[in-house]
């Protein structure tokens, strides 16, 4: 079931980390009220939140309780458990479902899916013990199939021999997820020219709206940074919003998603994960558009229609590990435009995303002068 709130109404938000607070601030300055429901006390979600639930996200009574106490239901943290989730879907007003969070939730069946709907994958398999992986071609990646954020719980293996040196590496992953019931996943490494994401929204009444392309850089599996404003082809265009379009409406999203994707040096897309929730590579769009990801979510949610975003200005998107902190000042000092984002997430460790920057332009080449600075390669440098 779905409606239309008021404002006044309460939003609750599964999860009460950055994006849960982002969320928050959106949902709020609409008229909302803001409940949220986090196992950690000390979330820094819970500062914009007109109510607040401590209890463990596995705590199905708690949860129930929550989400049978506000108007509509949204969340930030994608690892509920999947009993739990029907439930949730059944007992309170859960616009986006639980089809796309369940097929996200396990990567075999996300990118089984995505196949299925005719969007290609690098090659997978699914790998339940080390020999599986003798007959695989590599370089490969060796990942767990549930679970695994920023670089984590993933191995690289460029042939057969440093699978043999990497062995009790890869026994300690697939043991990991034999605990869960579950297994790992292998895919081919993808020689890509870039990677690039889109947000894509749609609302309860199948209009959708595809976001800017961010092409991004990872470091030591984490997002370094994230441009928007380049200028593509119209046939690269054409293929990301296609893919975007098909997981959004096969997905039966509601809110936004973040679509991860590879752009390879022939020109073909190659689609890599889902995110059926607010993205960091989207962060962007608080300032540089004129609805950002967190205010379309919301709008959608909320039963309204999803108003038509505009890129204000070209941007640059920056994370803030714990790493940055101390060069925060010396950052501004060189860019005073920055708009930093700080998330107050408590102890700033060396590679726990603490906020990010954004800095906007009307002229691209400015954006990628920043992006070659030396200050940008002392910044890289926090990332190993």
């Amino acid at each position: 079931m779905s409606k239309v709130l008021n404002s006044s109404e309460t939003i609750g938000i599964i999860g009460a980390g950055q994006l849960g607070k982002m969320l928050g601030f959106s949902a709020q300055k609409m008229g909302y009220r803001v409940a949220m429901f986090d196992p950690n006390p000390a979330s820094c979600g819970f500062a914009v939140s007109n109510s607040y639930r401590v209890a463990k996200f596995d705590d199905e009574k708690a949860l129930l309780e929550f989400v049978s106490s506000v108007d509509a239901v949204t969340y930030e943290f994608e690892n509920i458990n999947a009993t739990t989730l029907e439930k949730v879907a059944k007992n309170s007003n859960f616009p986006q479902g639980t089809k796309l969070l369940l097929i996200s939730q396990d990567r075999v069946k996300e990118k089984t899916w995505l196949n299925e709907i005719g969007i290609k994958t690098a090659n997978f398999n699914e790998i339940s013990n080390f020999n599986e992986l003798k007959s695989f071609k590599y370089p490969a990646i060796l990942k767990t199939n549930r679970f695994g954020y920023d670089g984590k719980g993933q191995v690289l293996i460029s042939s057969l021999d440093e699978l043999e040196l990497k062995k009790s590496e890869i026994l300690e992953l697939l043991e990991s997820m034999k605990a869960l019931n579950t297994n790992c996943i292998i895919e081919s490494f993808c020689e890509f020219e870039s990677e690039i994401s889109v947000i894509v929204a749609r609302d309860i009444y199948n209009n959708i709206e595809i976001f800017p392309i961010s092409k991004n850089v990872h470091k030591n599996g984490i997002l370094f940074t994230s441009l928007v404003g380049l200028e593509y082809s119209e046939e690269i265009s054409s293929q990301v919003r296609e893919i975007a379009t098909k997981i959004a409406k096969a997905g039966e999203l509601v809110g936004v998603c973040g679509v991860e994707m590879f752009l390879t040096k022939n020109g073909t897309i190659i689609a890599n994960e889902v995110a059926p929730r607010p993205h960091n590579s989207g962060h962007y769009s608080i300032e540089a558009c004129s609805f950002s990801q967190f205010d379309e979510h919301i709008l959608a949610v909320s039963g309204q229609k999803l108003a038509k975003t505009r890129l204000l200005e070209k941007a640059l998107m920056i994370n803030i590990l714990g790493s940055h902190l101390e060069l925060l000042p010396k950052f501004r000092e060189f860019y005073p435009n920055a708009m930093v984002h700080i998330y107050d997430k408590g102890e700033p460790k060396r590679h726990r995303k603490m906020g990010h920057i954004t800095i906007t332009s009307n002229d691209i080449g400015e954006l990628e002068e920043i992006l070659n600075s030396s200050m940008m390669q002392i910044w890289q440098e926090k990332f190993n």
